[in-house]
């Protein structure tokens, strides 16, 4: 028996390796997925005011913050037992919409398009970005201009693209001005032509990757997504919908207050990651996916006429479940279209610029949840506190979380049909990283354990031989 080792995994954001099991015929016996790092946001909140966990909190990440904030404010009008400005809530969408774009753009041209372009084998010297400027110049083009407007949407609102202080607990602390709102309506169609431009060449190319799509994790799970009283998929608002592999609904309308009953939590002995699960169906059987595939197959549409049309295409060339996790790659894009559009129709409202946006309250509940979709999928943060507002205890979970325990099926499943372990090639562990690309993780993120985690502490001699081991 040997083992192999990825460490670390590339173009992720955080810090994660994979190691390999493989029997002495070569057979691959059993992989996992480590993550590596540890963040301690719950417990070192604990204390702050809660008006400053939105703050707090969206230093967890830098691509994401903007998925922080909103659920973290939604936690903070929940202790306040306050309802938002129709205004107020019509910007935080907003807002959203730019994230999903920005971040979409990122993990689609920047992380995963130098294996989808340049080919999975191809030199790992040369498959990068720069060997994507190099060779595909106006994919490149495309995916810097796409996730600048995304990026910029978010500055133009909240006056910072990272870490903005505009979302505020009862709303956001500044109306949207005409010429601001001008400016984001000039910039969404060239924006939308990129946008219709990339799916067109993605739908051309993506039946090339058949033995991937095949095996990249294409187990069945359940799938989760927020979904409106419609079925549409809800970016900002909405209720938690579970639905089944073969495309039941076995949950639905499932508010922020009631994910405990549905939603379970454990810890992995070999990652800081935690592990949610159905809870209905127990651990380690109650795997779902979250995310632009959880969305696409939990939801019954988008709810804007362009992503609806691709939504129905996606799903008459897959099916009604589409399983592989390639096809996360697919799904971001028609999302990326959706919030465009949803960018467009809420730009036409005429109470986006209405000047009351902020409700104010002090301390009315002594508990407090926000759920959100992040572009990586459902976000919860989950906040109690005393009778000063004084952060008692908090949880999060996070969408990369709930994707763990399907994210080490589909490393399991990659390895062990790619990889020969007599005849290693750079391509077969190149593929067990692009099945995590696949899921786009964000690790700072997510690395939030709830308790104590399971953690082994190895004694090993020089030759690498195991001498002690320690589990907690």
């Amino acid at each position: 028996m040997k083992t192999l080792k990825i460490e670390p995994v590339t173009r992720i954001e955080g810090h994660a390796k994979v190691t390999i099991q493989v029997d002495d015929d070569g057979h691959v016996t059993d992989a996992q997925l480590h993550v590596t790092q540890v963040r301690g946001f719950e417990k070192f909140t604990e204390g702050r005011p809660f008006y400053e966990m939105p703050a707090i909190t969206a230093r967890i990440c830098g691509i994401c913050p903007v998925s922080h904030l909103l659920a973290s404010v939604k936690a903070c009008d929940a202790i306040m037992a306050v309802e938002i400005p129709e205004t107020a809530a019509l910007l935080r969408e907003l807002l959203h919409c730019g994230q999903f774009v920005q971040s979409h753009a990122l993990s689609f041209f920047h992380l995963s398009a130098p294996d989808l372009l340049l080919g999975m084998d191809s030199d790992p010297a040369r498959r990068n970005v720069l060997g994507l400027v190099e060779q595909h110049p106006e994919r490149a083009r495309d995916g810097i201009a796409l996730r600048k407007f995304g990026q910029q949407v978010i500055e133009w609102l909240a006056g910072e693209r990272i870490h903005p202080a505009w979302t505020v607990p009862g709303g956001v602390n500044a109306p949207l001005i005409a010429e601001t709102r001008d400016r984001i309506r000039a910039g969404l169609p060239a924006a939308k032509v990129i946008a219709h431009r990339t799916l067109d060449f993605f739908k051309g190319v993506v039946d090339q990757f058949g033995e991937e799509i095949a095996n990249f994790g294409n187990a069945p799970t359940l799938y989760a997504g927020l979904v409106d009283s419609s079925g549409s998929f809800q970016l900002y608002d909405g209720r938690l919908r579970f639905r089944g592999p073969e495309g039941n609904i076995v949950a639905d309308q499932i508010g922020g207050r009631q994910y405990a009953r549905y939603i379970g939590e454990t810890t992995l002995p070999t990652s800081y990651l935690k592990a949610p699960y159905y809870r209905p169906m127990g651990y380690p059987d109650g795997i779902y996916r979250v995310g632009p595939l959880g969305r696409l197959n939990a939801a019954d549409r988008c709810g804007t006429p362009e992503a609806d049309a691709e939504f129905t295409e996606f799903h008459q060339r897959y099916g009604r479940m589409v399983e592989s996790a390639f096809h996360y790659h697919y799904a971001r894009l028609i999302e990326a279209l959706y919030a465009l559009e949803r960018m467009e129709a809420l730009l036409e409202d005429p109470a986006i610029v209405d000047t009351h946006v902020r409700a104010h309250a002090g301390v009315n509940a002594l508990e407090g949840v926000g759920m959100v979709e992040a572009p990586r999928g459902v976000l919860i943060h989950h906040y109690k506190v005393d009778e000063k507002g004084a952060i008692r205890w908090a949880n999060l979970i996070v969408a990369t979380g709930h994707n763990n325990l399907a994210m080490n099926q589909s490393v399991r499943q990659v390895s062990q049909h790619f990889i020969d372990g007599n005849h290693l090639r750079e391509g077969m562990l190149n593929r067990v990283s692009a099945v995590i690309r696949a899921f786009d993780p964000c690790l700072s993120c997510s690395t939030h354990a709830a308790g104590m985690p399971h953690v082994s502490i190895h004694l090993l001699a020089a030759d690498g031989t195991l001498l002690d081991e320690i589990r907690s």
